[in-house]
C-alpha cells in the first residue's frame, strides 16, 4: 500500500485538455476573423472550434469533479479555484467598466458627429420607468435568492437551497426573456449612431453573462439535489454565487 501524501496540494495527472482548448480556442478565432471576410472562407472553422472548446469545457469539469469525489481537493486545493474566480471577475468587472464608460463619455460629452445631443437627432429610447426599471430590480431580487441558497447550504436546509437555486434560475430566465422583448420592441439597433452600437453592445455584453450564470447556476441546482454539496465543501457553488453578483 502506497503511502499517504505528506502534503495538502494536489498534484495532477497528465491532461490532453489544456492542448485541445487552445486548439478550440485557436479555431474558434481563425473562423470569426473568416466569418467577417466571407470571401477568404467560411465560418465552419469558427464553430468548429466552439464545438471542442465546449466539448474540452465538459470532459475537463468532469476530470475536476472526479477529483474532488475521490477527496484530492483539500481546503488548500479549494483556494486555487476561488482566486482563480475572483481574478476572472476582477477582469470582467473591466470589461463592463469599459463598455459603461464609452456609453457615459459619449453621453456626458456628445460630439460633433451626433450633434452635440444626447440622445443623438432621431433616436426614440426607451421610457427608463418602464420595461428597463422592471429588468433593473430582477438581478439584485435573484442575488438575494442566490445568498439565500448560500446561507441554507451553509447551515445544512440542503433542500431549501435548492428551492432558493431555482427560484434564481426561473428570476433569471425571466430577465431575459424581458430583455428580448425589450430588443424586439426597440425602435434602435446596433448601427444607430454610438447610442445604438453602446446600448447594444453593453446589454448584450450583459444578458450573454446572465445566459451563462444561468447555465452554471443551474448545474449547482443539480448538484446541489443530488447531494453533491455539503458545508465544507461547495467552491462550485460559491464561485457560481460570486459570479451571479457581479
Amino acid at each position: 500500500m502506497l503511502d499517504s501524501p505528506r502534503h495538502s496540494y494536489h498534484l495532477v495527472e497528465p491532461s490532453p485538455w489544456p492542448m485541445s482548448g487552445a486548439i478550440g480556442a485557436g479555431a474558434s478565432t481563425v473562423g470569426g476573423v473568416l466569418y467577417m471576410h466571407p470571401s477568404r472562407g467560411c465560418s465552419t472553422v469558427g464553430m468548429m472550434g466552439l464545438v471542442v472548446i465546449l466539448y474540452t469545457l465538459f470532459l475537463w469539469w468532469r476530470d475536476v469533479l472526479r477529483e474532488a469525489k475521490a477527496g484530492q481537493h483539500t481546503p488548500v486545493v479549494q483556494n486555487g479555484p476561488r482566486y482563480g474566480s475572483l481574478l476572472f471577475i476582477v477582469s470582467e468587472v473591466m470589461f463592463l467598466l469599459s463598455l459603461f464608460w464609452a456609453s457615459y463619455h459619449s453621453a456626458l460629452a456628445p460630439a460633433v458627429e451626433v450633434g452635440l445631443i444626447w440622445p443623438p437627432q432621431g433616436i426614440l429610447h426607451f421610457d427608463p420607468r418602464e420595461l428597463p426599471m422592471l429588468n433593473t430590480l430582477i438581478p439584485p431580487t435573484s442575488g438575494a435568492s442566490i445568498t439565500w441558497a448560500h446561507h441554507d447550504l451553509l447551515n445544512g436546509r440542503y433542500h431549501r437551497s435548492v428551492f432558493a437555486l431555482l427560484a434564481t434560475v426561473a428570476l433569471a430566465l425571466v430577465f431575459t426573456g424581458l430583455q428580448g422583448l425589450e430588443y424586439e420592441h426597440s425602435y434602435f439597433s446596433l448601427s444607430d449612431s454610438i447610442y445604438g452600437s453602446t446600448f447594444s453592445l453593453a446589454t448584450g455584453c450583459h444578458g450573454l453573462h446572465v445566459i451563462i450564470g444561468t447555465l452554471y447556476s443551474s448545474i449547482c441546482c443539480y448538484r446541489q439535489s443530488i447531494g453533491q454539496f455539503g458545508r465544507a465543501h461547495h467552491v462550485g457553488f460559491e464561485t457560481a454565487a460570486w459570479y451571479w453578483h457581479l
